[in-house]
C-alpha cells in the first residue's frame, strides 16, 4: 500500500481522524436512523392492525418521530463534517504539491503542456479530496450498517439475517467489483483524454490570436474534438458495467425480500416468529439497501481518484535535479572546474542551451552577472533568446557548461529561486487583484508599496483609472488590460522579488516609445537599485545605459559584445548591429 498512488496521496491530504470518525459516526447515525425507522414502521403498522391499547403503541409512535427527525439532521450533519475532512485535505494536498513544484527542480515538468499541469494541480487534486466523500466514507458506512442489520435481523432470526448478509453481499462487494473492472479498463484513457482536452482547450484560450494568425485554430479545433471523442468512446465502453452494477442494487434488494419471506413465513407459521416480527423482517432490508446503493459509484470513484493520484504521484517524483545532461556540444566544464568570480551575482561559463528534446539553440556562451551590473542580449526573434533565460534561471538543463548563482550551481531548487527572479513573456497573470497579482513575487507587499511600483514602471495613470484601485480583479491571464499594461505589470513583480538576479524576457514587448524610458531605468539601477539585470530583446532603444550588449546571431553564436556605442563605433563595432539600430531609429523617425 505504500507503493498505491491513491493511499500516498490519501496521506497527503492529511485527514484529522477525529473529524474522519465523526464524519462516520454520523453517516452511520443517518442511514441508521433510517432503517430504524422502517422497522419501527413496519412494527407499528403490523401492531396497530391488532387493534392494542394505544399505550402500547406510544413508544413507536415517538421513535417515528424521532427516527425521522434525526435521519435528516444525521444526513446533513455528515454532509458538513465529510465534506470538511475532504476540502481541508484538497487545501493541504494543493499547498503541498505547489511547495513541492516551488522547491525543485522543474526539468521534468518542460515536457508538460500548461493546460495539463494546470489539471493535475486542479482537477486531479480535486478527485483525491472527492474519494473521501464518494469513496472511503460510504464504504465504512455501508460496513458499518451492513454487519449491524445482519446481526439485528438475526436476532428477530438467524436464517432472515443469513440471507440478508448475503444479499448484501451481492449489492455491496460483488456489484461494485463489477463496476471497478468494467471502469478500469477505460480510466486510464478517460483520464488522458481529459488531460488533452484541458491542455488543447488552454492552448486555444491562450493563443487564440497567434492561432488565428497562423492559421493553426483549425487544426486545434479537431485536435479538441479528437480529444473529446475518445472521451466519449471511453465513457461509453464504461456504461455496460456500470448498468450492471447499478442494476444488481435492485435485484438484491428484491431477492433479500422474497428470502425473507421465504425463510419467514414457514418460521411464522409453525410459532418460532411472531406476525409483527415477520413484517419487520420482511420490511426493514428495503430500507437497509440504502447504504450499498451508492458502493458501485464509490467503487468507480476509487478507481478514478487513483488515476488522478497517479498523475499528481508523477509531478510529486520528479527528480530535483535537472536530467541527464548529454554529451558536450562546446567547452563544457563542470561546476568544480568552472571559475568563479568573486561577488558574481549569476555566471555561465562554455554555456550550450536548448530543449532536451531539441537541437542547441545558443552556443558557448560566457557570462557574468555581478551586482548593479546589466547586460543586454539581442538578436532575431526565434533564436533562442528566451530558452538562455529559461536555463540561467534553472528551469532547463544547460545542454553543456556551467550555471552558477552566487557560486552554487542553478538547478531550479529553492536557493537558485531565492536567487533568480525571470520574468517570460508567457509569465501567467492571475485572476486576482492586482495586488495578489503583485503579491506573487513578496507576500509582504503592502499597498503602499505596490502603488509606488506601479508609478515606477509608468502604471500610475492606468491605476487611477481603475474602479478599485489595487483592489480591481484583472479577470483570467488579465484579459482585461491591454498587452502593455500587461507587460509593465509583470515588470513590477519582478522589481518587487527579493531575489539579487533578475531575468526578464522583452520587457519593452507591446509598449510604445515609453517603453525606451522604461528599459532605460532597468538597464541603469534606477529600478533594479543594486541588483544584476540581464535582458533579452530584439529591440535596441535604450540599450544605451546597458553595461555590456551581446549581440547574438542567427545560429545562436556571440557575433559581437561590448557596450551600445563599442558596438555602433569603434574598434567592436559589429555592422550587423549597427545596420539593425539604423533601422529601428527610421522606424522610430
Amino acid at each position: 500500500m505504500r507503493r498505491d498512488p491513491l493511499w500516498r496521496a490519501v496521506r497527503l491530504l492529511e485527514v484529522d481522524l477525529r473529524r474522519v470518525g465523526a464524519a462516520v459516526a454520523a453517516g452511520v447515525g443517518g442511514l441508521g436512523s433510517a432503517i430504524a425507522l422502517a422497522a419501527v414502521s413496519a412494527w407499528l403498522i403490523a401492531r396497530a392492525a391488532q387493534m392494542p391499547p394505544v399505550s402500547v403503541l406510544s413508544v413507536a409512535a415517538v421513535s417515528v418521530r424521532l427516527f425521522g427527525i434525526s435521519r435528516g439532521v444525521l444526513r446533513y450533519v455528515e454532509r458538513l463534517a465529510s465534506h470538511d475532512v475532504a476540502l481541508r485535505g484538497m487545501a493541504t494536498l494543493r499547498v503541498r504539491l505547489y511547495e513541492r513544484l516551488a522547491t525543485t527542480s522543474p526539468a521534468g515538468l518542460v515536457g508538460l503542456r500548461r493546460g495539463d499541469l494546470l489539471a493535475r494541480v486542479g482537477a486531479d487534486v480535486d478527485a483525491v479530496g472527492d474519494v473521501v466523500v464518494r469513496g472511503l466514507l460510504p464504504m465504512a458506512v455501508a460496513g458499518v450498517l451492513g454487519v449491524a442489520s445482519a446481526v439485528a435481523m438475526g436476532i428477530f432470526l438467524p436464517a432472515a439475517g443469513l440471507t440478508l448478509a448475503g444479499c448484501l453481499l451481492l449489492a455491496g462487494v460483488v456489484a461494485p467489483w463489477i463496476a471497478r473492472r468494467g471502469v478500469r479498463a477505460v480510466e486510464r484513457d478517460a483520464a488522458a483524454a481529459r488531460a488533452d482536452l484541458a491542455a488543447v482547450g488552454q492552448s486555444l484560450l491562450d493563443g487564440a490570436a497567434e492561432l488565428t494568425v497562423t492559421g493553426r485554430v483549425e487544426p486545434m479545433l479537431a485536435e479538441l474534438r479528437a480529444a473529446d471523442s475518445r472521451l466519449a468512446r471511453a465513457t461509453d465502453r464504461g456504461a455496460v458495467p456500470a448498468a450492471l452494477a447499478a442494476a444488481l442494487g435492485p435485484a438484491a434488494t428484491g431477492l433479500a425480500v422474497l428470502a425473507a419471506l421465504a425463510v419467514g413465513i414457514p418460521a411464522t407459521t409453525s410459532g418460532g416468529l411472531h406476525p409483527v416480527e415477520l413484517a419487520v423482517v420482511v420490511l426493514t432490508p428495503l430500507a437497509v439497501f440504502e447504504s450499498t446503493a451508492v458502493l458501485p459509484g464509490a467503487a468507480v470513484a476509487l478507481l478514478r481518484s487513483r488515476e488522478a493520484a497517479r498523475r499528481i504521484v508523477e509531478l510529486l517524483d520528479t527528480a530535483p535535479g535537472a536530467s541527464q545532461q548529454p554529451a558536450a556540444v562546446a567547452r563544457p566544464r563542470t561546476p568544480d572546474t568552472a571559475p568563479c568570480r568573486s561577488g558574481a551575482a549569476l555566471e555561465a561559463h562554455g554555456l550550450v542551451v536548448g530543449w532536451p528534446d531539441g537541437h542547441a539553440l545558443v552556443h558557448d556562451l560566457d557570462l557574468t552577472l555581478e551586482p548593479g551590473r546589466s547586460v543586454a542580449v539581442v538578436g532575431p526573434s526565434g533564436l533562442g533568446k528566451t530558452t538562455l533565460l529559461l536555463t540561467l534561471a534553472g528551469l532547463l538543463p544547460a545542454k553543456a557548461g556551467t550555471v552558477l548563482a552566487g557560486g552554487a550551481p542553478v538547478d531550479g531548487r529553492a536557493t537558485a529561486a531565492a536567487r533568480v527572479a525571470l520574468t517570460a513573456e508567457d509569465s501567467h497573470v492571475f485572476d486576482t487583484s492586482v495586488l495578489e497579482n503583485l503579491r506573487v513575487a513578496r507576500g509582504d507587499v503592502s499597498p503602499d508599496e505596490a502603488t509606488r511600483m506601479c508609478s515606477a514602471v509608468g502604471l500610475d495613470r492606468w491605476l487611477e483609472a481603475l474602479p478599485h484601485g489595487l483592489e480591481t480583479r484583472l479577470g483570467s491571464d488579465a484579459a482585461r488590460i491591454s498587452g502593455g499594461e500587461r507587460r509593465r505589470l509583470l515588470v513590477a513583480r519582478a522589481l518587487l522579488a527579493p531575489a539579487p538576479v533578475l531575468l526578464l524576457d522583452e520587457p519593452t514587448e507591446h509598449l510604445d516609445t515609453s517603453g525606451r524610458t522604461l528599459l532605460a531605468g532597468l538597464l541603469d539601477g534606477s529600478l533594479a537599485h543594486g541588483r544584476a539585470v540581464l535582458v533579452v530583446t530584439h529591440r535596441l532603444a535604450g540599450l544605451e545605459r546597458a553595461g555590456e550588449v551581446i549581440l547574438l546571431d542567427a545560429t545562436g553564436t556571440v557575433r559581437a559584445r561590448g557596450t551600445h556605442t563599442e558596438l555602433l563605433t569603434g574598434p567592436r563595432a559589429a555592422p550587423a548591429y549597427r545596420a539593425a539600430w539604423q533601422a529601428e531609429q527610421q522606424e522610430i523617425a
